[in-house]
């Protein structure tokens, strides 16, 4: 059997919940090979972050180039870049590979932690989302990208995530160029201990993606594995701050 390649284009989070740490782990429980091209290095824990150091471009391009070259990418997972001089560099990069799914969560952090949306970041993020067979933002960076519309503009599929929606019932909705695909409903988990839900989330959905399933299968088995992961998180941390998730192994690879 085969096993699917995922590499992924992400930064390094040093507390274990979200990241490269996340995406490795998510990968590996669901059946892939996780394969890492890191964009950053971040000194973090449960109550933020506390230095960013970014990787130099050249270096981000060469870590990619190690792994397309002589192991091969059935998919790629995009989640923090650190300058947007890389994500344009990386959209270059990856505009070349044929026919491989792209999941871009548009991590919006600049290096001293605080969000970022400033004009060359947005235009770097606008040729990733013009690649990526899905994006995967919440609500505050959907907004910051130009709204439900960035599906239409960039042919893409969006899948809009209401995790920081109000309420007890969250929703997640898949919008592509036609519009609403599908939406999923379910109740809110009361848990402080969400760190590393977004990361997780498109790294489940791209090692499905690379094991060929069709998205909306590759996204219900996705959320699925976030809830368990979100029920099952161990409450590291001092207490006040947004611990990581569990790790469901033995979880259902087939859904």
């Amino acid at each position: 059997m085969t096993v699917a390649r995922i590499l992924i284009i992400a930064g390094s989070d040093s507390g274990g919940g979200a990241g490269i740490q996340a995406d490795i782990r998510t990968v590996t429980l669901l059946g892939g090979h996780a394969m890492t091209a890191i964009t950053a290095i971040t000194a973090q824990n449960t109550l933020g972050v506390q230095g960013v150091h970014p990787v130099p471009t050249e270096m981000v391009l060469q870590q990619m180039e190690s792994v397309i070259s002589d192991i091969g990418v059935d998919a790629v997972k995009i989640g923090m870049i650190g300058s947007a001089e890389t994500a344009a560099a990386v959209a270059e990069r990856l505009a070349v590979l044929e026919g491989v799914p792209i999941v871009f969560d548009p991590v919006m952090v600049a290096t001293s932690g605080a969000a970022l949306a400033d004009g060359a970041t947005i235009a770097a993020f606008e040729k990733l989302m013009a690649l990526a067979t899905l994006v995967t933002p919440n609500i505050p960076e959907l907004d910051a990208l130009g709204g439900e519309e960035v599906a239409i503009r960039f042919a893409t599929h969006v899948l809009a995530k209401g995790g920081h929606g109000e309420g007890p019932m969250l929703t997640d909705r898949l919008i592509g160029p036609q519009g609403v695909v599908k939406a999923w409903s379910n109740a809110r988990i009361d848990t402080p201990h969400t760190h590393g839900t977004g990361c997780t989330l498109a790294s489940a959905i791209a090692t499905g993606l690379g094991q060929g399933w069709d998205l909306i299968d590759a996204i219900e088995r996705g959320r699925k594995y976030v809830r368990e992961a979100l029920s099952l998180a161990p409450g590291l941390g001092q207490g006040q701050g947004h611990g990581p998730m569990g790790a469901p192994f033995g979880f259902h690879h087939h859904a």
